[in-house]
């Protein structure tokens, strides 16, 4: 029968030179005496925290290299096999209809990172201008108890007058401190864009306000668009808040492909 090491014995062994410990015996002795580890942390604190340090940056390091690699082949990959959004025969764009750039953004109108994506789509549209068409969808989340009602009236303007769906788009994201307010706030600005009241009151809750923001929420979920701000530039993903250079690399990457011409 196998003899297991005792503690001082591993420990003898551990340190003189030329001695052959399996590893199977360190395993085993560990195992039965537990105390060793305990043992050696107590005698060497500053080490032991030292090395535990080291290793757990390097960890960081290493999966912070898998995530960049993974994300830039999903990225590379996006490029050959774009994402096809729908665009309805009724869809209201901003910028130039028929141009070669098209974003399509999924958003929530209580999104703080809504705001600053909204900020790039108009450095975006003045960069490129007459470049680009820029389709605003609906991807309200479920813990911004303001956004699905927000996007109804969004909508329900838009039945009315695409320009004032867009000046109605702008206020609330100029002002999305009041949006806790609620439909107060949102009567407030559908007056100042000039929006007929009587109309958007019939249309706020309609058949056709909320079949079409469900059509979104669904896209957006088959795309995998969890969050907001999510885009598709030219099919290409863009989850998240980027700013415009990350776009700018996009689009110069679809020129280089021969995929748009600008």
């Amino acid at each position: 029968m196998k003899k297991m090491l005792s503690v001082g014995t591993l420990l003898s062994a551990l340190i003189l030179t030329g001695c052959n410990v399996s590893e199977k015996q360190i395993e085993e002795a560990l195992v039965k005496n537990p105390d060793i580890i305990v043992k050696v942390i107590e005698a060497n604190p500053g080490k032991i925290m030292g090395a535990l340090q080291n290793a757990a940056g390097k960890a960081r390091e290493e999966l912070a290299k898998q995530r960049e690699e993974e994300e830039s082949k999903r990225f590379e990959e996006s490029f050959s096999n774009p994402l096809v959004p729908k665009i309805r025969e009724d869809e209201t764009v901003r910028g130039t209809k028929g141009a070669p750039i098209v974003i399509v953004e999924y958003s929530d109108f209580q999104c703080p990172f809504c705001t600053r994506g909204f900020q790039t789509v108009k450095e975006l549209l003045n960069k490129y201008e007459g470049k680009v068409q820029f389709i605003y969808k609906h991807l309200p989340l479920s813990f911004h108890k303001q956004a699905m009602i927000a996007a109804q009236y969004y909508e329900a303007i838009r039945l009315q007058n695409a320009q004032k769906a867009f000046d109605f788009h702008d206020e609330v994201f100029a002002q999305q401190q009041k949006l806790q307010l609620g439909e107060s706030f949102l009567d407030k600005i559908a007056k100042k864009v000039g929006a007929d009241m009587t109309k958007l009151k019939k249309d706020v809750n309609s058949e056709t306000v909320m079949k079409r923001i469900q059509e979104d929420q669904e896209e957006a979920a088959e795309f995998g668009m969890q969050g907001t701000p999510g885009f598709l530039v030219n099919g290409v993903p863009v989850r998240g808040a980027y700013p415009l250079d990350h776009f700018e690399k996009i689009i110069s990457k679809l020129q280089e492909m021969g995929k748009i011409k600008i």
